[in-house]
C-alpha cells in the first residue's frame, strides 16, 4: 500500500491530534514516519530516519519516532538515548505489540494512536511538561525515503 492511502485525512488528524494530546503534559518529542519500502534491518531505517528528522538534537534527548514501511509490512518504535535509559526493557517491545496488533487488524490509525498515546505517558512520567517547553519537533507526519 502506498504512502499515500495508507491514512486517508481523517486518520491523519487523528494521529496529529493524539501527537499533540501526548506531548501536552511531557517535554518529550513524538514523531510518525510513513515511507513504501524498507530495505534491510527495520531497526536501522527507523535510526537513520531519526536522525535525518534531527530527532537526536531535542534538549533532553526524549524523542520517540514510530516508523512504518507501507508496502513491506515494517514497523518500529525507537526512543532516543534519554527515554531509552528511563523506560522498562520490556516498554518498547509492549508499544510495538500494541500497535501491530491494531495494523493487523486494519486499524492503522488506532493502533499508531495507542502506541503514541502509551509512549506519551511514559514520557510524561520520566520527562513532565515544563513551564518554558517549547515543541522542538514538528507534530507533521513526515513521509518520504
Amino acid at each position: 500500500m502506498s504512502v499515500a492511502k495508507f491514512l486517508n485525512e481523517e486518520e491523519e488528524k487523528s494521529i496529529l491530534k493524539a501527537i499533540q494530546l501526548a506531548e501536552k503534559n511531557t517535554s518529550g518529542e513524538i514523531r510518525v514516519h510513513l515511507e513504501s519500502k524498507c530495505e534491510g534491518d527495520v531497526l536501522e531505517r527507523a535510526q537513520t530516519v531519526f536522525k535525518k528528522l534531527k530527532m537526536h538534537k531535542t534538549k533532553l534527548l526524549n524523542g520517540v519516532l514510530f516508523y512504518v514501511a507501507t508496502e513491506s509490512h515494517h514497523f518500529a518504535i525507537i526512543g532516543d538515548e534519554g527515554i531509552d535509559k528511563k523506560v522498562p526493557a520490556n516498554f518498547w517491545e509492549e508499544t510495538k505489540e500494541l500497535v501491530i496488533s491494531e495494523l493487523k487488524n486494519d486499524q492503522k490509525a488506532k493502533g499508531l494512536e495507542s502506541g503514541i498515546l502509551r509512549a506519551g505517558e511514559q514520557l510524561k512520567a520520566f520527562f513532565p511538561y515544563q513551564s518554558d517547553d517549547t515543541n522542538e519537533l514538528s507534530d507533521e507526519i513526515s513521509t518520504g525515503a
